[in-house]
């Protein structure tokens, strides 16, 4: 099922996640992106939270990123999700992240897939999510 979703929030770039030059630790960003993946959740109407208390985890299994350039401390990032793709169990992002000038400074994708946290293996997206999300099928 292709999907067309997409949705933004907001960060500021902290002190502790910079160098000794102001620049933003690339480590950090997969946390932004983590950040922006579950707003993106929170968004389409399921929170990671649902999803656990009902027995369902969802482990990153790839993530590939590009930096474009620096973001520095104290900026104001801007960072974009999309949820682009349910496929059997897989789950689609991309992402990007700007700065307050509007320049791109990262884009990326993951993989997540819906796991069964008794056994942790691979299941179908619970009935619900598929409900929410389908209202953005293409």
């Amino acid at each position: 099922m292709l999907i067309n979703f997409c949705s933004s929030t907001h960060l500021r770039v902290r002190y502790s996640e910079t160098d000794q030059m102001g620049y933003c630790y690339y480590g950090n960003y997969a946390q932004y992106f983590e950040v922006g993946r579950v707003e993106a959740m929170r968004a389409v109407g399921m929170s990671y939270r649902e999803m656990e208390d009902e027995g369902i985890m969802l482990p990153v299994s790839e993530f590939n990123v590009k930096y474009h350039k620096p973001a520095f401390y104290d900026d104001e990032l801007t960072i974009v999700t999309k949820i682009t793709e349910i496929k059997g169990p897989r789950l689609f992002f991309e992402y990007e992240i700007k700065n307050d000038k509007n320049e791109l400074l990262s884009t990326a994708k993951t993989t997540l897939v819906f796991v069964s946290k008794e056994n942790m293996r691979p299941i179908t997206p619970p009935a619900s999510f598929i409900k929410l999300i389908s209202n953005y099928e293409i």
